[in-house]
């Protein structure tokens, strides 16, 4: 009777034990959950410059041209509406303006034309802070065959991007130029859309974390941390890797994160492997 008792009590202990242990975990299981879930990659936007700095057009007031899409030539960045006082009279602006950690970021572009429509694609980045301000890159990119969205990476093109010094803010205005021809009889009517972005710094703290995440993981890490180019390159580039039965996985977290800069109607568009060279 007695073995039979403490058997009974050992059984109940192990059975505490592991439900315990559930428990336990299951806030840490949940929020792992929440971290990789379809909200996940939400991006938290940190406040934009002062003043009138950033002003720009990620291309929502662009000419549709001679596009069958229903988007006109546009970037993938977040953007700002906001109102300033200029002698007394309140004047609406529009600030287009993202954060990397990258020395060399990549820029990503929806292009709604086909390449027969395209004459050329010009990208031109400026460092703004010196006086007069500087052009640091203008080159031509190869044409995309179909629209969708493409990407332009500046490794080994620029020199590094600087980050901001006490009192002295480092801006870099960007341009893609699209100079669009719809037909050999007319002439090729210039579109562009253009923004800023600035260069910041992680802690080492946060460094170190960053190193131990896979690529979505770090999507989910700077998306959190309001570093817009970082995130979406790191997403997209997943996408970019993983085969189309892969890729089914990524696209809601891919449609979270343009969702989150009003720009969720883009993300049914296709990612084109193409015009990220810069010769």
């Amino acid at each position: 009777m007695n073995n039979h008792w403490r058997v009974l009590k050992l059984i109940t202990s192990l059975l505490v034990v592991t439900i315990w242990g559930k428990l336990a975990a299951a806030p840490r299981l949940l929020a792992e959950t929440a971290v990789f879930s379809s909200n996940s990659l939400e991006f938290i936007p940190p406040p934009p410059p002062p003043d009138r700095s950033a002003a720009g057009d990620r291309g929502e007031a662009a000419s549709r041209g001679c596009s069958s899409s229903d988007r006109s030539l546009t970037a993938l960045v977040p953007s700002y509406q906001q109102t300033i006082k200029l002698d007394r009279v309140e004047i609406p602006i529009t600030k287009v303006w993202g954060l990397t950690a990258s020395e060399y970021p990549t820029f990503w572009f929806f292009i709604p034309y086909e390449s027969s429509e395209i004459a050329s694609i010009e990208f031109v980045l400026r460092d703004e802070s010196p006086t007069p301000s500087r052009t640091i890159y203008r080159n031509f990119l190869p044409k995309p065959e179909t629209p969708g969205i493409v990407r332009v990476a500046t490794k080994t093109h620029i020199p590094p991007l600087e980050i901001a010094q006490t009192n002295r803010p480092k801006m870099y205005h960007w341009f893609l130029k699209l100079r669009v021809k719809c037909s050999p009889q007319q002439p090729a009517r210039l579109q562009f859309v253009e923004g800023w972005i600035e260069r910041t710094v992680l802690s080492a703290e946060l460094g170190d974390r960053l190193q131990k995440l896979t690529l979505i993981e770090k999507a989910a890490f700077y998306a959190q941390q309001g570093i817009w180019h970082d995130a979406v390159t790191n997403l997209a580039e997943l996408n970019l890797t993983y085969l189309e039965g892969d890729r089914q996985n990524y696209r809601t977290e891919w449609k979270s994160l343009l969702q989150s800069v009003d720009l969720a109607d883009l993300a049914n568009y296709p990612l084109l492997d193409c015009c990220q060279s810069l010769e």
